[in-house]
């Protein structure tokens, strides 16, 4: 048998994935600036960076973030809070997605917070705490109408009336609720929900229970419903520089996309009116053509339904996509772009000269909303984060202290 020597670093520079995301920090910044300037100057905010923080990375997000001024972090999973505490972030995590039995220990550990949906849930952890001397922060979750996670409000205040004042153990820090509709230019299922958890939190209130946080708005909460920002709100998608509808860009907030992606044409081919070009022939040349072959594909975050709809860009010019994009290539029509050279950078999202192309784009081409596209993308790539330019620190820095656990 031959003996396979493995390769070495140096070997493998030239073998790095096809697509290039720059991620930019500052734009970063901008952004989360913008969203506290258009909320209260008390009311905090939570960052929501679940999904590799929608495919931007969670960890340079975070210390990135973590230093301006904000509450804490969002994540869906508990492996995702750990991430986060192993790469020392000290701010509050709140778990928001199923919490069940078997994570309560490593919450525990890793003094994440829990948001919980189940009863038995408090009762286990109060179980494993004992005998903790300092409380333990937990976020209480009601549905308003998503109908996903959360207690009905009747079985909310039957807990609440169980746990006050006699259990030491925990701390119901925070109460919660999440929107179905909220970036519907009708308002009345939002409206809906925003009364009912108002009126749960005077019904808590009544009993007792007076959590210093309540929050409900994410990013369509913060844009259009100004009433759902209470104690704290949630900023996912703005962070990342979009509004949760395009129309919203009438708003005073000036978002700026913070990911770029980029890859360079791998092959070069001219054809002759009437060959093929891909799969199934789908596509076929009317004329004399000259097809780029990029190595990228589905597997990177660009689906097949983009074929014969998106774009992208080369030297400064837009150039469609045809035939059916495959695992790991695509092909685009690049015969009106003028001497193209292999090696060149194609741009799939961002700006290349005077154009541009962004996750609403995608989305449009997709039939599908900004988050998945930015999360298929920044999945599985290079990633590069452009120096951040040190800002000042908001004056209401303080104000936004994390709570330690």
């Amino acid at each position: 048998m031959i003996p396979i020597r493995p390769s070495s670093p140096s070997d493998l520079r030239h073998f790095s994935s096809p697509i290039t995301v720059s991620i930019s920090l500052n734009a970063l910044t901008r952004n989360f600036q913008q969203i506290r300037q258009s909320i209260g100057p008390s009311t905090r905010i939570l960052a929501v960076i679940k999904a590799d923080a929608y495919g931007h990375g969670a960890i340079p997000v975070a210390q990135t973030l973590e230093h301006l001024g904000i509450f804490g972090f969002g994540v869906a999973s508990v492996i995702e809070g750990i991430t986060l505490r192993e790469h020392h972030i000290h701010c509050p995590i709140l778990i928001m997605g199923p919490i069940l039995p078997q994570h309560l220990r490593e919450i525990i550990r890793h003094q994440l917070t829990p948001v919980i949906s189940r009863a038995e849930i408090v009762q286990q952890l109060i179980e494993l705490l004992y005998p903790r001397a300092t409380p333990f922060p937990v976020h209480l979750k009601v549905d308003t109408g998503l109908h996903r996670l959360g207690f009905e409000a009747d079985q909310a205040l039957s807990l609440l009336t169980r746990l006050s004042p006699s259990t030491s153990l925990i701390e119901i820090e925070g109460l919660l609720s999440h929107f179905a509709d909220a970036d519907n230019q009708d308002h009345t299922l939002t409206n809906v929900q925003i009364q009912k958890f108002l009126a749960f939190v005077d019904q808590a209130k009544q009993l007792g229970v007076r959590p210093p946080i309540l929050h409900m708005a994410n990013s369509a909460g913060i844009l259009f419903h100004p009433t759902a920002h209470l104690g704290m709100v949630r900023p996912g998608l703005m962070l990342y520089g979009y509004a949760p509808r395009q129309e919203s860009s009438s708003h005073s907030l000036t978002l700026e996309p913070v990911m770029q992606a980029t890859t360079y044409v791998a092959h070069l081919r001219s054809l002759q009116p009437g060959e093929i070009v891909g799969y199934n022939a789908l596509f076929r040349t009317r004329r004399p053509s000259q097809i780029a072959v990029l190595p990228v594909g589905y597997t990177h975050g660009f689906p097949r339904h983009l074929t014969g709809v998106g774009h992208v860009l080369l030297k400064g010019e837009r150039a469609p996509i045809i035939g059916k994009i495959c695992m790991d290539m695509m092909m685009v029509d690049v015969t009106d772009i003028p001497h193209p050279t292999v090696g060149e950078e194609v741009v799939l999202l961002g700006k290349q000269g005077t154009r541009e192309i962004t996750a609403d784009d995608h989305a449009g081409w997709l039939k599908t909303i900004p988050y998945e596209v930015l999360c298929g993308i920044g999945g599985k790539a290079n990633r590069i984060y452009l120096p951040q330019t040190p800002v000042p620190s908001p004056s209401h820095t303080s104000a936004q202290s994390a709570k330690k656990h």
